[in-house]
């Protein structure tokens, strides 16, 4: 994929999460089973730095369960960054626009926030076009790991939906073509409060231990779950290679 290609899908979720992120925030008042899950196995003390923290429904819950350490929720949208700042109390916590396609450019003051013994990123690298890119993002997301660090994800699993299916779109409604975005990526459309495009990748485990292994990263758990049979979201744990 060209990076004219990446900047049109970046662009394309971008207006998509202004424009619709209060509709898209009301649809995400609970927290997934799969990042329950995830909960479970925390100590309570770990310093969390959320990418695409969305609504805050996260940060929310960690304070319910009386979470010790800091918490930083980093999104670009405005909107669902408005929601998150309103309703967390009892918890370190810290919101920031960020836009993640660009953390290279704020690393260091990630960075001198941190060190960050859990990143999360939920529902967060579908959405960003390119392997490349991918691949800068998460070799940033490793170097801002402290020792013994974790990487949480999980990714969309909207191929498992006959529901879902029937929301891709043509490439044309976005101006692209077939030959101009990479296998795996889609255009989803949005229906509630008005009419939306998002850009979509779908991972399998193995593009997802691919992406791993070339960041330095080891998968130390996959697992699925979410949506009627459990199968709508894709999570995996990852350590650093380097630590």
């Amino acid at each position: 994929m060209d990076s004219d290609t990446a900047a049109n899908l970046i662009a394309i979720n971008r207006e998509f999460y202004t424009r619709f992120g209060g509709s898209f925030s009301a649809t995400r008042h609970r927290i997934q089973p799969g990042v329950r899950r995830v909960l479970e196995i925390l100590k309570g003390n770990e310093s969390i730095l959320d990418l695409g923290c969305g609504n805050g429904e996260l940060a929310r819950e960690l304070a319910k369960r009386g979470h010790q350490g800091s918490y930083l929720g980093v999104d670009f949208s405005l909107p669902l960054l408005r929601d998150a700042e309103s309703q967390v109390d009892g918890l370190d916590v810290r919101f920031m626009q960020v836009d993640i396609t660009q953390l290279p450019v704020i690393s260091d003051q990630l960075s001198a926030l941190g060190p960050w013994s859990l990143i999360t990123a939920f529902a967060v690298l579908h959405h960003i076009p390119s392997t490349e890119l991918r691949l800068n993002i998460l070799r940033i997301v490793n170097k801002l790991l402290s020792k013994d660090g974790r990487l949480i994800h999980s990714n969309w699993q909207f191929l498992s939906s006959e529901k879902l299916k029937r929301r891709i779109q043509d490439w044309s409604k976005a101006g692209l073509l077939v030959k101009d975005v990479d296998p795996n990526d889609y255009l989803l459309d949005w229906r509630s409060g008005g009419e939306g495009l998002r850009y979509v990748h779908h991972f399998d485990e193995k593009e997802l231990d691919e992406l791993a292994r070339a960041s330095n990263f080891q998968v130390i758990d996959t697992f699925y779950s979410d949506g009627d049979g459990r199968k709508l979201g894709l999570y995996q744990v990852w350590k650093s290679l380097l630590k």
